[in-house]
């Protein structure tokens, strides 16, 4: 450009000079021959510097268009970079609904376990019931046996049975008329009330799982079913949103059925649930001692995933 500029001051001058002198009058010197090449070379300045100007002007518009489809690039180039980052939170999206699907899945088989872990019990307990029964039984034939000959004695001193004296070994129904299951015939069944109300859970009739999960609480407070209904009372309450009230549910399966295979997702829940309450400190802590408490489980990965979100380290200072 600096080159282009001088040029164009060599032609202006020499312009300006030729115009002089074609005004100027004429001396003894000069010639009409002289007069006639410089005017030549002047139109050939002239044509030179309008060639180049038409140069300029090609290459301006050549660049001008180069600049126009660097800008489209950047354009198509940012575009591509926001559908990409779309598609990576679709995807994110999409692995953490999967997530959410083995959760309750994993939730599923835990629930058959502790179902068949319960049904186990009582089997053993009913066997454990029906051996005391034979026992019972059997002391009682042998304590019959050894009486029956003293009381025929008494009964045949006169020829008539004593008075007050059994002529058998007595009835095992007169201890007062007391049906010992009938405290049992008043509560629900277990197994058949607690899978009611995994049903109602699943099918979104909240109202009516909950029901059923706190007539598990109250008449089975001791037994292992009873912390899967308190955990699924808290995850009703996750999903209308109560979020305290489904801390105080898991809390209370964390506390009182602290080796149910409920825990895990319990104190995770217990963890997402202070977050969404705005308890940061408190929900990352909660992950902490999962990831720490059930590092192998499926709930601890989804901590762990959750923590990276929040870019929080995996273990507290």
């Amino acid at each position: 450009m600096q080159k282009t500029s001088q040029l164009r001051n060599r032609i202006l001058a020499a312009t300006v000079l030729a115009m002089f002198m074609a005004t100027a009058p004429s001396t003894a010197h000069a010639t009409s021959k002289d007069m006639v090449e410089l005017q030549t070379q002047v139109q050939q300045l002239l044509d030179m510097v309008q060639r180049l100007q038409s140069t300029m002007d090609t290459k301006f518009a050549v660049v001008q268009h180069l600049a126009e489809q660097t800008a489209d690039n950047a354009n198509q180039m940012n575009a591509a970079v926001t559908a990409l980052q779309q598609k990576l939170n679709a995807q994110n999206e999409a692995i953490s609904g999967k997530l959410d699907t083995s959760s309750g899945q994993v939730q599923s088989l835990n629930d058959s376990v502790d179902e068949l872990k319960s049904r186990v019990n009582k089997l053993d307990k009913t066997i454990q019931d029906l051996q005391t029964q034979l026992q019972n039984m059997q002391q009682a034939s042998s304590g019959s046996a050894q009486g029956a000959a003293p009381v025929g004695v008494a009964a045949t001193t006169s020829g008539k049975p004593a008075a007050g004296v059994p002529i058998s070994g007595g009835d095992a129904s007169s201890n007062g008329g007391q049906n010992p299951g009938s405290m049992d015939n008043q509560a629900p069944p277990l197994q058949e009330t607690f899978q009611a109300g995994v049903r109602d859970y699943n099918a979104a009739r909240y109202e009516v799982a909950s029901g059923e999960f706190m007539d598990v609480i109250h008449y089975y407070p001791m037994d292992d079913l009873a912390g899967s209904a308190q955990f699924y009372l808290g995850e009703i309450a996750y999903r209308h949103q109560d979020y305290a009230e489904a801390v105080k549910s898991f809390n209370a399966v964390l506390e009182g059925f602290s080796g149910s295979a409920k825990a895990p997702a319990a104190q995770l829940r217990k963890g997402f649930a202070l977050l969404l309450l705005n308890k940061k400190e408190s929900g990352i802590h909660e992950l902490r001692l999962l990831i720490q408490r059930h590092p192998q489980t499926p709930e601890a990965a989804q901590a762990k995933s959750k923590l990276r979100s929040l870019n929080v380290a995996l273990t507290g200072k």
